[in-house]
């Protein structure tokens, strides 16, 4: 904005970063299952760290909207093919508390990100916060560079995986529901990270910082019930866990448009949280099971990864779409249905047994 975006630069400046890695992820998720996964994750935190580097110094709208969409290939090479990577070396058995412990990595991020960004911003510059992202991307290429075994070693190259083609992948009712799931999970995420911050300024003419505690509630909420969720997912039905948390999450989202005020936005945000703690580590212990089965993780996760990134872009423009006919209030009554609807196809279609693959250890 201060370099003199419109409106439709800066929505380019976001939206070009889901397009590519939108694009792009189901061809790398499929590459790595081929390949391996070690050279896709430490070429993406490479690039990571050369983009980060020129976000210091583009200063025209343009170089910074293709900045973006490349920083979106990146992104493709890393996130599906990581998980992918978990879930291959994950022990039978073991599905929930190891993607339960992958994905408090990934909130505790979310949440510590912002926070260090703007004090980098506020204390010293824009430009020492692109700086310290570079420094930090470069620390991951290493540790992923030095410390990670080789290609060679990695089991998809060692038993030669023949991964089932993608047909079948999207034939596949198991992987097709949780997907489905996935995406109306982050459509609802969608439609409170983007909205709720301006429904909370239009209704209660909520502070920033109120508004900022209610935006990383969930995720630190839900961050925090990934781990005992997993483990809870090992040792029960994890498609109880994926319903309870689907209801609950309705729940949630329902009550953000009842508020009436801070605390009541407060509450709502604390039991989405939960939610999507007791719904998430489950669902992904199934991605891990449907990956290991048809032998291609990589591409499983990447689906999975698709179906996040067009739900946080859904979730947005349905959202930004009733705020401009009807009224925002009803955005989240209309995610209370998305998540309802969403938890009842997976019901519906998850009559598959929920046992571990057999895997070799």
């Amino acid at each position: 904005h201060d370099l003199g975006a419109s409106g439709l630069y800066i929505a380019l400046i976001f939206g070009g970063f889901s397009f590519t890695r939108t694009l792009f992820l189901p061809w790398f998720g499929r590459l790595s299952d081929q390949k391996g996964r070690k050279p896709f994750i430490a070429i993406g935190l490479f690039a990571y760290f050369i983009i980060s580097v020129a976000f210091i110094f583009f200063q025209d709208i343009k170089g910074l909207v293709l900045l973006r969409m490349i920083q979106g290939v990146a992104s493709a090479m890393i996130m599906p093919v990581a998980q992918a990577y978990i879930g291959e070396i994950t022990p039978k058995g073991r599905e929930g508390i190891s993607m339960g412990l992958f994905n408090i990595s990934v909130f505790l991020g979310l949440s510590i990100g912002p926070l260090l960004g703007g004090a980098i911003k506020d204390y010293v510059s824009l430009q020492a916060a692109f700086g310290a992202m570079g420094g930090l991307s470069f620390a991951a290429f290493c540790l992923s560079f030095f410390l990670l075994p080789p290609t060679r070693e990695e089991q998809t190259v060692i038993r030669a995986y023949h991964p089932a083609p993608w047909g079948r992948l999207l034939r596949d009712r198991e992987i097709v529901t949780i997907s489905l799931f996935r995406f109306v999970y982050t459509t609802c995420i969608g439609i409170i990270w983007g909205f709720l911050p301006v429904y909370g300024d239009m209704k209660f003419a909520l502070s920033s910082s109120a508004i900022g505690v209610l935006v990383v509630l969930g995720v630190s909420v839900s961050g925090l019930m990934h781990v005992p969720m997993g483990m809870m997912a090992d040792r029960m039905d994890k498609r109880i866990l994926v319903v309870t948390g689907g209801v609950i999450t309705t729940l949630a989202i329902l009550l953000v448009g009842k508020a009436e005020g801070f605390w009541g936005l407060f509450a709502a945000n604390v039991i989405f949280g939960i939610g999507g703690g007791i719904s998430m580590p489950a669902l992904m212990a199934l991605a891990v099971i449907s990956g290991s089965k048809t032998e291609a993780m990589g591409a499983v996760m990447s689906l999975i990864t698709v179906a996040h990134s067009l739900g946080m872009l859904c979730g947005s423009l349905v959202a930004g779409a009733v705020m401009d006919f009807f009224n925002l209030q009803y955005a989240f009554f209309l995610g209370a249905i998305i998540m309802a609807a969403g938890t009842a196809c997976f019901v519906s279609g998850t009559r598959f047994p929920v046992q571990t693959a057999e895997k070799e250890i």
